[in-house]
């Protein structure tokens, strides 16, 4: 019998797209983090297929999908993510990114609200300045040669299997190192390397991430957002759960012990329990032009909002809801 989580592909602007897509019900778009692909979301697919339609894409430049040499910017990624998903007839999704897909659930978030319901994020980026060295260094003026050089044979046997000996040591430190070998070895691909050299530098130069969501952060008002962090995270630190809060005072955040980049491979059980009760809980997001507009005029300004929705409406706006 066909494993209904096998990889797929379609054609989108002359470039090959892969994914995974499961299941039926309302739609789950889960997008994986940089240098990583569909298959980090096989922990926790099958159960969350059980109740939706779950897609789970390669982005462009990662997994099975083509790495042309293209648009790798978050604008671009939300604009083939709604590509994807009317090629499949979903009109509304509920998003969840992970780390770098995370900057791509915000992205599309901003980009296309009238088709997002919820977003989820788990250990993401573009809620601060800081993230790994190694991704800082990735964007240095010449550091493709030396990673390059680095994933040849045979040093990338030996570099991955000492990676993946050391993930199973009970450390913190260690726990996603099993994660790490998995994207050295896809470096061993220039076209691979060329396409994550590309999407960091979107968002990363060599000192801090400089693009961030922030500024934007009270759009979340208008729909319902959660934020689940691995305590021992040396990706992304979980101290930017405290910025989720801080930006985006609706948003349920929780920060899972003994987890380190990937809660979602770390506790499975409880991240599907986690996403399912913030669905149960919270109706998909209704976009409303007027009361977005109202928003974007008054910006983080709670007490501009309080005027009746109706005094800022157009016709075709529609009737307010949930500020």
């Amino acid at each position: 019998m066909t494993d209904p989580g096998q990889i797929q592909f379609v054609v989108v602007h002359g470039h090959r797209r892969a994914y995974r897509m499961m299941g039926s019900g309302p739609a789950l778009l889960l997008l994986h983090g940089l240098g990583c692909d569909s298959s980090t979301w096989l922990p926790v697919m099958h159960k969350l297929a059980e109740d939706f339609t779950v897609l789970a894409p390669d982005l462009l430049g990662h997994g099975e999908s083509d790495k042309p040499d293209a648009d790798y910017s978050l604008g671009g990624y939300a604009n083939g993510m709604r590509d994807l998903l009317t090629i499949h007839g979903i009109d509304k999704v509920t998003v969840v990114g992970h780390s770098f897909g995370g900057g791509v659930a915000m992205q599309f978030a901003y980009q296309f609200p009238e088709r997002t319901e919820r977003i989820a994020l788990v250990s993401t980026g573009g809620l601060g300045p800081e993230v790994s060295p190694f991704i800082r260094f990735l964007t240095v003026p010449g550091s493709g040669i030396v990673v390059g050089a680095s994933a040849r044979r045979p040093l990338r046997i030996v570099v991955t299997t000492a990676l993946r000996g050391l993930s199973r040591l009970p450390l913190a430190a260690t726990r996603d190192l099993d994660e790490v070998a998995a994207i050295y070895e896809s470096f061993a691909d220039p076209r691979a390397r060329r396409a994550v050299q590309r999407a960091a530098g979107h968002v990363v130069n060599w000192r801090r991430q400089y693009v961030t969501m922030t500024d934007r952060a009270y759009l979340a008002r208008l729909m319902p957002v959660l934020a689940i962090w691995g305590k021992d995270d040396f990706v992304i630190p979980s101290s930017h759960a405290e910025t989720v809060n801080a930006y985006a005072t609706n948003a349920e955040v929780h920060v899972f012990d003994k987890s380190g980049h990937f809660p979602h491979k770390d506790h499975p059980d409880e991240f599907i329990a986690l996403l399912l009760a913030f669905i149960e809980e919270n109706k998909p997001a209704h976009y409303n032009r007027g009361r977005w507009r109202a928003l974007l005029r008054h910006g983080d300004q709670p007490e501009l909002l309080a005027v009746p929705a109706e005094s800022s409406m157009q016709p075709g706006d529609g009737v307010a809801v949930r500020v």
